[in-house]
């Protein structure tokens, strides 16, 4: 079971991967809904694992993630994009990100994602 911090503006987002994530026997430790929240989350909470939604107020993902990644070299980051936001998603990879999930969730997706990047 990994510990998780969930970041995404949209509350309702949120919930849904928070219900995926406990189903598939995982523990939402933290929510945030912006970048800097994201930081500050981060660095109380020290989760196994981030999901990191792109498009945010006040500091976006890719931002986040660098910070995030720069304090915390072993941070396992996981970004969550629209369809279309390519660019974005390889910003992230750049930035560090371990791998990527596209919205709407898939359940399977998102278990692949976190099987990859979790040991």
């Amino acid at each position: 079971m990994a510990t998780i911090l969930i970041v995404d503006d949209a509350k309702f987002m949120r919930l849904t991967l928070a219900n995926m994530l406990e189903k598939l026997e995982h523990k939402v430790i933290g929510e945030a809904e912006n970048g800097r929240q994201a930081i500050e989350q981060y660095r109380d909470l020290q989760p196994d694992l981030v999901t990191m939604d792109i498009t945010m107020p006040e500091m976006n993902g890719i931002e986040a993630v660098s910070v995030i990644t720069s304090e915390f070299p072993d941070a396992k980051i996981i970004i969550c994009s629209a369809m279309g936001q390519q660019r974005m998603v390889m910003e992230g990879i750049e930035a560090d990100a371990k791998d990527f999930i596209v919205k709407p969730f898939d359940e399977t997706r998102v278990n692949e994602a976190i099987r990859r990047v979790l040991p």
